[in-house]
């Protein structure tokens, strides 16, 4: 089986940004071989709404077949609202309780992503992860894409 890996919105625009855009393409040129499966969800596809072109345009690269979109459904929004409710995030980064509760209902292998303040941060995904065992659901990883591009 391949990967599923689940990059939130910091990843295809980390294809444009100086910083983080040689592992976001390698990341992305491996989606496009289908070597891993790109996951996103439509809070992705909502956030991406208001992006420039280009970075609109990253997300087609992706053949069909290497893309899974992940239809935001009541028991993703009530975990979201459960990590809020926590006091893990606030209403204000809504966005970012919905990857991580689409990425762990769905129960991709890993959550990739450039935000460090709010998704790729230790403590945070120590509490994600208190969560989602009390409510029954399983461990959930976040990494960034460096962490995850085949090195062969």
């Amino acid at each position: 089986m391949k990967p599923r890996i689940y990059i939130d919105t910091s990843v295809i625009g980390g294809c444009f940004d100086d910083e983080f855009q040689e592992w976001s393409n390698k990341l992305f040129d491996e989606f496009i071989i289908g070597k891993q499966i790109a996951v996103i969800s439509e809070t992705t596809i909502d956030e991406l709404s208001d992006a420039p072109e280009n970075v609109k345009y990253q997300l087609k690269k992706i053949p069909n077949e290497f893309l899974e979109v992940i239809e935001l459904t009541e028991e993703i929004r009530n975990l979201a609202n459960d990590y809020m409710a926590s006091g893990i995030l606030t209403e204000k980064s809504k966005e970012d309780a919905l990857h991580i509760a689409s990425a762990t209902i769905s129960e991709v292998d890993v959550i990739i992503s450039w935000n460090f303040k709010h998704i790729v941060n230790i403590d945070k995904i120590r509490k994600y992860n208190s969560i989602n065992l009390l409510k029954g659901y399983r461990f959930i990883d976040i990494r960034t894409p460096m962490e995850v591009i085949n090195y062969e």
